[in-house]
Formats: C-alpha cells, structure tokens, sequence
C-alpha cells in the first residue's frame, strides 16, 4: 500500500473502536479525514467535538452531529492524526495548524489514538519542524524568547513563521505559528516545560503522555502499537 492507502486503512480501522451512544473526538488532517468518513459510513448514533473548522465542516457534510468542546465536557474517544509518532507514542502535531484545538480535545478525552501511515514512525522526534502556536500581537518579539528557551535545551535553530500565499498562517483562533526544525529533540519533556514558559506562546506540537494506542498503516496492514 502506497502512504494513502496506509492513512485509509488506519483511519477506517479506528472507526471500529467507537460505539454508539459515544463522544467521539475528530481530528484533523488527511489521515483524520479518512477516519471521519470510516465513522460517518458506519451511521452510528454519537455526538463529534471536532478540533477544527475544516474537519467540523467535512463531519457536518456527512451527517455526524457535532457538539462545542464546552457542551460536551468529557470525550469517550478521539482519533487523530500525527506528524510524527516516536518512542513510547510521543508525538509531533500541528503541521495542520491545529494544534491547540487539537490538545484541548486531547487532555479532555478519556482514550486517545494516533493513526498515521508507517512513513511517520521515528526512533528520535525532531526531523519534522516542531509548531509553536503564538499569539499575533507582537509575534516577533516573543521568537525571540522561543530562541532564548531553543538555546536552553541545546537546540540553536531559528524558528520560521509559517507562511501562505504572502500571508502568515492563523490558526482557528487567530493565532500565528512559528515552526522550529530542531532536527532531533532529544529530551521532548524538557522542551515541551520551557517552551510553555515562554510568555507569548499558546501551546506547542509535543503530545506527550496522551496517546494510549497508535494505529499505524505498513504495506502487510495496520499494526497496534502501544506506549
């Protein structure tokens, strides 16, 4: 199976661990997107919390109800996607610059699985440039300080704002993102508490201690893969 058909197959085998009456927590992304049309396909009765406008949109077009993430308080299960999943299902996210939405719907749910093709499984995280969600209002200054709180945990890069079409990238919640291509992140806990130091920074991609189960497409199938 090429990358493609690795995302369908593991998006369409996460479908099979929602039941109805659940709660169910929609990523974002290509790989969520085929998870979303799995779970639409089986017409279960169950409410969605989407973790952005674009995946909300794609579930309203296929008739799954949705909730806000404050009407609903607890999710059974959420189903997403991942730019990088490494060793005991650490995680880089946010590649589609959903990254808070995506956390919040995270820490509020009770299981969490990560579907991804087999191409995103690395021994060390970092080859994928880490997103940093900022906030617009003097962005500049605050890379700064994400250059301070990158030399502290040995990791001298210069993040980049994201950009589109002459434009930088906004978030759903109108925030901006810098992207950091540390290379190898060798210590995600350490990075993930000074980068939350930083004044200016909303949230980071490191998804750390929340995946309980990876569901990842190889050429012979879906494999399981737990912490």
């Amino acid at each position: 199976m090429n990358a493609d058909d690795q995302k369908r197959a593991a998006g369409e085998a996460a479908a099979a661990f929602v039941e109805a009456g659940m709660t169910v927590g929609l990523g974002t992304g290509s790989t969520a997107a085929w998870f979303v049309k799995a779970l639409a396909a089986r017409k279960l009765d169950i409410v969605a919390v989407s973790t952005s406008l674009a995946t909300a949109e794609l579930a309203a077009s296929l008739g799954i109800r949705l909730k806000e993430l404050g009407e609903a308080k607890a999710i059974d299960l959420t189903v997403d996607g991942a730019d990088e999943i490494g060793p005991a299902l650490s995680l880089i996210k946010g590649g589609g610059a959903a990254l808070l939405r995506e956390k919040l719907v995270w820490e509020a749910s009770k299981r969490c699985v990560v579907i991804a093709d087999a191409a995103k499984r690395v021994p060390v995280l970092g080859k994928f440039p880490l997103p940093i969600e900022v906030v617009a209002f003097g962005h500049e200054t605050t890379m700064l300080r994400i250059c301070d709180a990158l030399t502290e945990c040995d990791l001298g890069v210069a993040p980049r704002l994201r950009m589109k079409d002459g434009a930088p990238v906004r978030t759903d919640g109108g925030n901006v993102i810098y992207d950091a291509a540390c290379g190898r992140i060798e210590e995600p806990a350490l990075l993930a508490a000074v980068l939350k130091s930083v004044t200016g920074v909303v949230d980071h991609g490191l998804f750390l201690d929340l995946a309980d189960l990876a569901l990842v497409g190889t050429a012979d199938g879906v494999v399981s893969v737990e912490p």
